[in-house]
């Protein structure tokens, strides 16, 4: 069958003469055209819909089945959505979480503007489970996603292995498909799937034109350690969880944060974007109520707390296990208190998500060897509690004749504590790594010190890499923040026409009831950090009325 219709014009976003449309007996006929090794079990044509507003071709599959050591059955599967009028692009979606499900290969990222994926923009999309599905284990409660960490090949395909063996495949029936070659290779996503991203610039260099990391947990296991660090700092000031600190208490400490560093860019309006600054002016100190309470001040030893927190975990010998964390406004987001404090769900008897999928994972993936938990929200945050810094959190990086290759060997990036990218700068890609600063998850900081460490070994990093930093971000949209910004067409126009991305122009969301009305809807500029957008007058609702300055 031929699906092309003359010459084909690749331009920034559309496609100047499209592909043939696809019928849906054509798009039935794919399997015939799956790679050796591959399974294709469903391929339907897909009309027109919300979710996706192009007609395409939806195909699902399976590759990679085997027994895994555990007596588990294991199999990479994805699914890959062809547009009927192709761009001539691919893109590879990362997803969250511990995987272990498909979900829908849009080419969505959360923080673009809402309506807009890979998908609509015509690009070819794959999406897989990282090759274990997190379903499979439904009596083991909330222990079951993470079950797969008892087999080493499991937790290597989740690690990166997954991505290795799907990518090349799914390329293969990609092109077969369309009868032409890939024109440019993306790969993007957010947590987890930023992780994969920055695995992908170091082990996978050649195959991606351009790669998005969204606020990513690149050193994944180390962070895990900090869920045991504040779910036990947390205790120490409170009978559960979330009475450890109320909203109101969070409330004080953004507003006390604000108060010392919201002006440092030059307007109040509730966002901080000279961030480094920020660390030197705000004293915590300035929280601990004096011979009097009030609504303006905590205990000394819930800001004792904070400062234990923020300061990231240690073992008895001082050393540091993970990041130090930056103060920021965010810190009164539903978002940092969801994962650090309390979550809405109440079959997790409200229990924050550190405290369950968090010790999930650090139990039976993170660690070797694994530790089988059960199921309960109690049992996973006494799994937390009872975590050892001395001889608990160097399991991070242990091997045994079952696994002989640690965690952290498997899941984080090789180079991940002396990048350089080379490979990677070689084959003229680019990397764009946009994180939250109030992220409670992954901590900001830990990004900021990788970028300085690449910067270190290869000083050309910035030609190739760009780093943005979003105020009041917790982990994802959310907060007071900007937090609506097209980054996806600042990638494809840096890696397609070589226009290099400075500002970013994001936006506050209308619809954000966190922000308060008159920064609804206001704009903002992203700078390539470590620059600063700072105000230079004029309209404060206009990125126009930001500069991007260097303030290091």
């Amino acid at each position: 069958m031929t699906r092309l219709q003359g010459p084909v014009s690749f331009a920034l976003l559309t496609v100047t003469v499209p592909f043939a449309g696809l019928a849906a007996a054509e798009c039935g006929a794919i399997a015939e055209l799956a790679p050796e090794g591959m399974t294709i079990t469903e391929a339907t044509a897909m009309p027109v819909s919300d979710d996706a507003p192009v007609a395409h071709c939806l195909v699902r599959g399976r590759m990679a089945e085997r027994t895994g050591s555990d007596g588990n059955s294991y199999a990479i599967t994805f699914e890959l959505r062809l547009p009927d009028d192709w761009a001539g692009r691919f893109a590879h979606q990362f997803n969250g979480g511990n995987d272990g499900a498909v979900v829908p290969a849009f080419g969505r990222l959360n923080v673009q503007p809402e309506g807009d994926s890979a998908l609509a923009r015509g690009f070819a999309v794959v999406s897989s489970d990282a090759g274990h599905d997190g379903s499979a284990h439904p009596d083991a409660g909330l222990a079951g996603g993470n079950i797969f960490g008892f087999d080493f090949e499991a937790r290597r395909d989740y690690g990166y292995g997954a991505v290795a063996k799907l990518h090349p495949a799914a390329i293969a029936l990609t092109e077969a498909w369309y009868e032409a070659p890939v024109q440019y290779t993306y790969g993007f996503g957010s947590s987890n799937g930023g992780r994969h991203a920055l695995i992908a610039a170091s082990r996978m260099a050649e195959s991606f034109d351009g790669l998005i990391a969204g606020y990513p947990g690149f050193r994944l296991p180390r962070a895990a350690i900090q869920h045991a660090w504040d779910v036990q700092t947390f205790r120490s000031v409170g009978d559960n969880l979330a009475e450890a600190f109320s909203r109101d208490e969070l409330n004080t400490v953004a507003a006390h944060v604000l108060r010392a560093c919201d002006g440092l860019d030059g307007l109040d309006d509730a966002l901080i974007f000279d961030i480094d600054a920020c660390q030197t002016a705000f004293d915590p100190a300035s929280l601990v109520c004096g011979s009097a309470a009030s609504d303006d001040c905590l205990p000394e030893s819930k800001v004792a707390a904070l400062v234990r927190i923020f300061g990231g975990p240690r073992n008895s010998a001082g050393e540091q296990l993970y990041s130090e964390w930056d103060w920021d406004a965010g810190i009164a987001s539903d978002g940092w208190r969801s994962w650090k404090l309390e979550s809405p769900v109440p079959a997790w008897d409200y229990r924050p998500i550190i405290a369950v999928m968090g010790a999930g994972s650090l139990a039976q993936v993170f660690t070797t060897p694994p530790t089988p938990l059960a199921g309960d929200p109690a049992s996973l945050e006494a799994f937390l509690l009872a975590f050892d810094f001395d001889t608990d959190a160097p399991k991070v990086d242990a091997t045994n004749a079952d696994f002989p290759e640690s965690a952290m060997q498997l899941i984080s990036p090789p180079d991940a504590d002396s990048p350089s990218l080379e490979a990677f700068e070689a084959a003229g890609s680019k990397l764009i790594v946009f994180h939250g600063v109030s992220d409670p998850v992954f901590s900001f900081r830990d990004s900021v010190n990788w970028y300085a460490r690449l910067l270190g070994n290869n000083p050309d990093a910035a030609a190739f890499t760009r780093l943005y930093a979003v105020p009041g971000m917790p982990h994802g949209p959310g907060g007071v923040a900007p937090d609506r910004f097209d980054v996806l067409g600042k990638l494809v126009d840096w890696v397609e026409h070589g226009s290099v991305p400075e500002s970013i122009v994001a936006t506050v969301r209308d619809g954000n009831d966190s922000a308060p009305e008159s920064l609804r809807g206001a704009t903002r500029k992203l700078c390539p950090w470590p620059a600063v957008a700072q105000y230079t007058g004029d309209d404060p609702s206009s990125a126009d009325s930001f500069s991007c300055s260097d303030t290091q």
